[in-house]
Parts: structure tokens; C-alpha cells; sequence
């Protein structure tokens, strides 16, 4: 049968032979090689995606974290502007106090200095008064009063004069 289909049972045994030994050859030499390095490969990729993926997830928690600290940092200065803000109203309220106090007794002393101006004015007013009086009636009675005497006599009627002005 096969030598009615033209098939030389040698040459096909020859054949077989030559495509297993091509095939033992290709083996040792060629497909080991290229299996070895296609898993070498195939490993470097797999490497290179776990690298990728671990370093995705780094920069998603460096991406959380840094979150966390623009957060914080911006909490933090609200609060550094509210104390700023706290402690400008509480130096305005400082400055206000201290001005109405240092206005209030500035005018406390002007009172006084205008009292110990008013007071002294008086006190002049009444020496001249007295010796006016007392030139006038030494002028009126033709001789010269003892000033001393006079002058006590007017100051307790002045005295007496405020008193009852007071009153």
C-alpha cells in the first residue's frame, strides 16, 4: 500500500529519521534557549508590573499622607490667625483702656490745676480786695488802719460771705 501510493519506505524512513534528529537538535539548542528566554521575560514583566503596582500604591499613600498634612498645615494656620486675631483685639482693647485711662487722668489733673489756679486767683482776689478796703477806709478816716487788724476783719467777713453763699 505504500508503494502504491509512490512512498519509498527508505527515503521515508530517512526522512523520519532526519526530522528527529532536526527535532532533538532544535530541542537542545534552540527551543530550551528560546523557552528560557521567554519565561526570563515573561518573569521581567511580571517583576516590572509588581514594581509598578507596589510603586502606584506608594504614590497613592504618599498622596494620602501629603492629604493629611495640607490639612493639618492648614489647620494649624487657621488656628496661628485666629490667636493672631485674638491677641490684636485683646492689644486694641489694651490700647483703648489704657488710653481712657491715661485721658482720664490727664483730665483729673487739669481739674486739679484748674482748682489750684481757681484756688489761688480767690486767695489774690481777696488779698487785693483786702487791701483795697484797706486803703479805702484809711482814706475815709484820714489815717493809716493797722493793715493786719483790718485785714483779718475783712478775710472773716469774706468767710462768712462764702459760707453763706454755700449755703
Amino acid at each position: 500500500m505504500v508503494d502504491s501510493l509512490g512512498i519509498q519506505w527508505q527515503l521515508l524512513v530517512v526522512q523520519l529519521v532526519n526530522f528527529l534528529v532536526i527535532l532533538i537538535l532544535l530541542g537542545m539548542f534552540a527551543y530550551k534557549p528560546i523557552l528560557n528566554m521567554l519565561d526570563q521575560r515573561s518573569a521581567k514583566i511580571k517583576e516590572g508590573l509588581d514594581q509598578s503596582e507596589q510603586a502606584e500604591k506608594r504614590a497613592a499613600d504618599i498622596d494620602v499622607e501629603a492629604k493629611k498634612a495640607l490639612e493639618e498645615a492648614r489647620k494649624e494656620g487657621q488656628a496661628l490667625i485666629a490667636q493672631a486675631n485674638e491677641m490684636g483685639n485683646r492689644l486694641k482693647e489694651e490700647a483703648k483702656e489704657g488710653a481712657k485711662k491715661e485721658a482720664e487722668a490727664l483730665l483729673e489733673r487739669a481739674r486739679a490745676e484748674i482748682q489750684l489756679e481757681k484756688d489761688q486767683a480767690i486767695g489774690q482776689l481777696r488779698k487785693e480786695f483786702a487791701d483795697i478796703t484797706i486803703f479805702a477806709a484809711g482814706k475815709v478816716i484820714n489815717e493809716e488802719l493797722d493793715a493786719d487788724k483790718h485785714r483779718k476783719v475783712i478775710d472773716e467777713v469774706l468767710e462768712a460771705s462764702t459760707l453763706k453763699g454755700t449755703e
